[in-house]
């Protein structure tokens, strides 16, 4: 598997990956209509892969076999009461690619930046109800910390739990 960073012409892969891994892991959380009316073309363009900005959103990518099977996106985190915290503030994996590694090599990755960019600690917002989710962060120590929020994620609101993890 290689890890890279995302370029500007991965975003419908990063897209087609991201729209997948919704419409799956969400299912039962999120309306389904809702779900079924997202669009990889919509989510693409969203995307800004070539600012390199360190205060903006920097995206690795996970490839197998010339494809991308998903990606993590970290940043400073956006919350101003952690002004020395980072924020992973994605992680999807294509939902045929669930339990092969994947996600665990893109976290770990992931804290790796962040750490070499000198974080000690980082944050992430969880779908509330997402036990998927919730196992998958706990097995890499990150822990809920009580802090609940309500969101406008592409356009539906929803409800996140934040965690959060030392990085040394």
């Amino acid at each position: 598997m290689l890890l890279r960073p995302a370029e500007p012409d991965d975003a419908m892969e990063v897209a087609r990956v991201h729209v997948r891994a919704w419409q799956a892991g969400y299912r039962g959380l999120l309306a389904q209509d809702y779900l079924d009316g997202l669009r990889v073309e919509d989510r693409a363009r969203r995307y800004d892969f070539a600012n390199p900005d360190p205060h903006r959103p920097a995206t690795l990518v996970a490839m197998e076999g010339g494809t991308i099977r998903g990606f993590a996106t970290t940043m400073p985190a956006a919350d101003s009461n952690l002004p020395e915290c980072a924020e992973l503030c994605a992680l999807y994996v294509d939902p045929d690619w669930w339990g092969r590694g994947v996600g665990v090599a893109l976290v770990s990755a992931a804290r790796a930046r962040l750490r070499e960019q000198g974080f000690r600690e980082a944050v992430l917002w969880l779908l509330a109800g997402n036990a998927r989710g919730d196992r998958f962060y706990r097995r890499d120590g990150w822990v809920a910390d009580g802090v609940a929020r309500k969101d406008v994620i592409w356009g539906v609101a929803v409800d996140e739990l934040r965690y959060r993890r030392r990085l040394d």
